[in-house]
């Protein structure tokens, strides 16, 4: 139920790549406005994820929960329904504060109802399969339901999703029980409202940054206002009882090591969907639902990376699965940037797609339970937000960076030279996103890379000092 909840999550950031074109004809978005479509999401998603963390830590997980499946539903069928852009983009970014809410909540409950160790990773091996299928089968999903339905279903589809896991969490979910608040813990209001403000901004910069122009008078108002309130944001951290983000917590280097992850997953390997399907759709002029078809090998493949994830963290250590995952993902983007040309056929695309995908699946296991060992009970749901805000602020960075590479050049070029520019600067994307790649790689190597004396090399029996202290034991293989 739990990985169920995840898939929702990720196959609703991918599912309206496919729909754009026919969403975009239908309600008549300026070419400006139509990519809001996605980011809105993006951006409500980064902002809010740190406050959804610590709301489900001190709230209540189920209550969290439960309350991220409603908004979902609701925003969905408004979705469906709606016949103007401006109120597409607002249920977008309803449905992102949705996702920021369910995303740490899942993990946190997925944290504290398995043990750290090898019952942990299996648990997270399946709710990452789940995730990383709703990724890729978002595309699949959404070419499907736009060809049969129209873009509408897209949304619809949502109100069914998050209905079934809404009835799953009341049978199967125990109730919250001693949550924080009854214990008399204060719920950091000013903690919350800045880094939620100042986060918001920050990613909005990164999203609209293209668009607008990197030193046009919104953005740059919007940087320092955005930067301002994030140095606030500190400054209370430090001084406050109970903090939003406990300070502490960066003490953990499992968790440090996990947010840089994270963070260069979002850049690089994260790029792999906008990339994918600009070539699919822009170059080699496939139809929604060839494209969301032409997603199923690297579905699969991301997969099967979830489950190799899970035995080399147990078998042999966090370092050595993260570094198996990045360099995979690295080579598999260099073979694609080889391979594209709008003449190309998919066959020749296809191992280069299968080896990313199947790099992703192991890293995008590894780095979540990276980010929730030597984490205490109450603290799970904040340090999950803390990981997926540098995931966002990554994924909004890697993002905006490639759409600046892909479309240079193109201007006003016809059809063939269109395709042939798009092609060439998808290709020194690739390479670029394989370079973020394998820096990973390099900062899992060199922060995992250390091990103390009298630390366990296997996972087993991890230890953790406090709550978000630092971890001894091969959960973070031999970092310590």
């Amino acid at each position: 139920m739990l990985a169920f909840a995840q898939f929702i999550i990720a196959a609703d950031y991918n599912i309206v790549y496919v729909a754009l074109p026919e969403l975009g004809r239908d309600l008549e978005f300026s070419g400006q406005t139509l990519q809001w479509v996605v980011s809105a999401y993006a951006v409500a998603l980064g902002g809010f994820m740190l406050l959804g963390g610590r709301a489900a830590d001190l709230l209540g997980r189920r209550r969290m929960f439960i309350v991220a499946l409603v908004l979902y539903a609701v925003s969905s069928l408004i979705g469906g329904l709606a016949d103007d852009p401006g109120l597409v983009i607002a249920v977008r970014a309803a449905q992102g504060v949705g996702a920021a809410l369910l995303f740490p909540s899942t993990l946190a409950l997925l944290s504290t109802m398995f043990a750290e160790g090898p019952e942990r990773n299996r648990a997270l091996a399946v709710w990452a399969a789940m995730g990383g299928g709703g990724l890729a089968g978002g595309a699949l999903l959404g070419g499907v339901l736009t060809d049969a339905f129209g873009w509408e279903s897209v949304f619809y589809v949502f109100v069914l999703l998050a209905g079934l896991a809404f009835l799953a969490a009341l049978l199967l979910l125990p109730p919250d029980a001693g949550v924080d608040v009854k214990r008399g813990r204060r719920f950091d209001l000013p903690g919350a409202l800045t880094a939620t403000a100042g986060v918001t901004l920050l990613v909005f910069v990164l999203a609209q940054g293209p668009v607008w122009g990197w030193t046009s008078s919104s953005i740059l108002v919007a940087l320092g206002l955005g930067a301002a309130l994030v140095a606030v944001f500190g400054v209370i951290e430090v001084r406050s009882r109970d903090p939003l983000m406990p300070p502490r917590m960066f003490g953990n280097r499992s968790l440090l090591t996990a947010m840089a992850i994270t963070a260069v997953f979002g850049a690089g390997l994260g790029a792999q969907y906008y990339l994918l399907t600009v070539y699919l759709q822009d170059v080699l002029g496939y139809d929604p639902l060839r494209t969301g078809l032409a997603y199923l090998p690297l579905t699969l493949l991301n997969i099967a990376g979830t489950k190799v994830a899970e035995r080399l963290v147990t078998g042999a250590g966090m370092r050595a699965a993260l570094s198996v995952g990045l360099v995979a993902g690295a080579a598999g983007m260099v073979l694609l940037g080889a391979a594209l040309s709008p003449d190309s056929a998919f066959v020749v695309v296809l191992p280069g797609i299968m080896v990313t995908g199947f790099g992703m699946g192991i890293v995008w296991t590894s780095m979540w339970i990276a980010a929730g060992n030597g984490v205490g009970a109450g603290e799970q749901g904040v340090a999950s937000g803390m990981a997926s805000v540098t995931h966002q602020t990554g994924l909004a960075v890697g993002t905006a960076v490639m759409v600046l590479v892909v479309n240079a050049g193109t201007g006003s070029l016809g059809d063939g030279a269109l395709r042939r520019e798009l092609a060439e600067g998808l290709g020194t994307a690739y390479y670029m996103a394989a370079a973020v790649t394998l820096l990973g790689a390099l900062i899992s190597v060199v922060a995992l890379g250390r091990r103390r004396a009298g630390s366990a090399s296997r996972v087993s029996g991890v230890r953790a000092s406090g709550s978000g202290g630092e971890v001894e034991g091969a959960c973070v293989g031999r970092a310590l």
